[in-house]
């Protein structure tokens, strides 16, 4: 059966501001050694299994001319502008109707634009195994990472090992972020995944879910398909997506629906959340301080420095966060981290919108 890719490339990346930003999100960001952006890497590691005309991008329409610039090969018709955002359900549902539109069915394989993958081959291989759960009937498929830690940042997937399809385990239930205690007791069970938010369905199959879970968004969804290519075709989907209800493709089917399938991945995923995912991704001196731009560190360890013109420097410091962009400074504790959503709320109280 064909195969698609959709990723979805909408978010804002808040917690990387104040380099991410309105106009220039993390997932339009080179925070990796090698300058390739987070959308490129993404495209740049599926396209061993699907060719550059079956890769579809839904953004937001601000950011339209970001993607064509970092991905100039792409056909424009690829990608997919969201007039507002309305959650994944509503951004996968419009991705589907697109491949349905143009292949009638495929399989389907949905991505977010800003995560890391160590190991591609074997990322590759998962993808190709979850294909098969998919084709072989109804079935919803989901990539979970094998988890390493008691991580309390993630949903996780709690699966049966005694019933599979494929390589693929039966999915019990979805549970949401758990507190530390309940953490480790999953890591123990040996019997939950870190949700990864990658799905691989056919189109069929989802668009089928929708219909029966979200019946007026897919009503909504069928009436954009029926004007793709027309003239009409923006203010139906302007009209459209401005009714949708907010909804997750968790919440709004995945918790839902019957025929759920998980694969297993220990393919090197990380889904760089925070600044602190820099500090796992680039390489770090001996004293543990990832260092990209000008600085001189005197006495400072495990500290991540993300400079732009200006000299940092750096003293007797330990476990920070120091970002400088060209009209805004971060200083950040690194258990802080999480926190720096709150600066852009303060931000917005203040009305200075110019910084966000």
């Amino acid at each position: 059966m064909k195969k698609t890719v959709l990723i979805m490339a909408g978010g804002r990346g808040e917690r990387f501001w104040p380099k991410s930003r309105k106009t220039m999100p993390k997932q339009f960001l080179a925070l990796t050694d090698d300058r390739r952006t987070m959308l490129q890497l993404t495209v740049d590691r599926i396209l061993p299994l699907v060719e550059m005309g079956d890769v579809f991008i839904v953004t937001n329409r601000d950011y339209r001319e970001l993607v064509r610039q970092q991905l100039p090969k792409l056909p424009p018709e690829n990608i997919l502008c969201e007039p507002i955002g309305r959650n994944t359900a509503p951004c996968i549902g419009l991705g589907a109707m697109h491949i349905a539109k143009k292949y009638g069915d495929a399989d389907m394989i949905v991505l977010p634009s800003d995560h890391l993958i160590k190991y591609t081959s074997i990322f590759l291989d998962t993808l190709e195994s979850a294909c098969i759960v998919a084709e072989e009937g109804p079935n919803l498929v989901t990539l979970g990472i094998t988890p390493d830690s008691p991580e309390t940042g993630y949903g996780y997937i709690k699966f049966q090992p005694d019933r599979m399809l494929g390589r693929a385990f039966a999915v019990e239930r979805f549970v949401e972020k758990p507190n530390l205690e309940t953490a480790k007791e999953y890591l123990a069970s040996e019997q939950y995944l870190w949700n990864s938010g990658m799905f691989i369905w056919r189109v069929s199959t989802i668009l089928d879910n929708l219909e029966q879970h979200l019946p007026k968004t897919y009503q909504g969804l069928c009436r954009i398909r029926e004007v793709i290519g027309s003239r009409e075709a923006e203010e139906v989907l302007e009209r459209e997506f401005n009714a949708f209800k907010s909804e997750s493709i968790d919440y709004g089917v995945m918790e839902k629906a019957e025929n759920i399938y998980t694969l297993s991945g220990s393919f090197g995923w990380d889904d760089v959340g925070s600044w602190l995912a820099v500090g796992r991704i680039k390489r770090s001196n001996e004293f543990g301080n990832v260092v990209d731009g000008r600085a001189v560190l005197v006495g400072t360890k495990n500290t991540i420095i993300q400079g732009a013109e200006k000299l940092i420097a750096a003293v007797g410091l330990e476990n920070m966060i120091i970002v400088d962009s060209e009209d805004a400074i971060l200083i950040c504790r690194q258990e802080h981290a999480g926190d720096i959503k709150k600066v852009l709320e303060r931000l917005r109280i203040c009305n200075q919108t110019e910084y966000l």
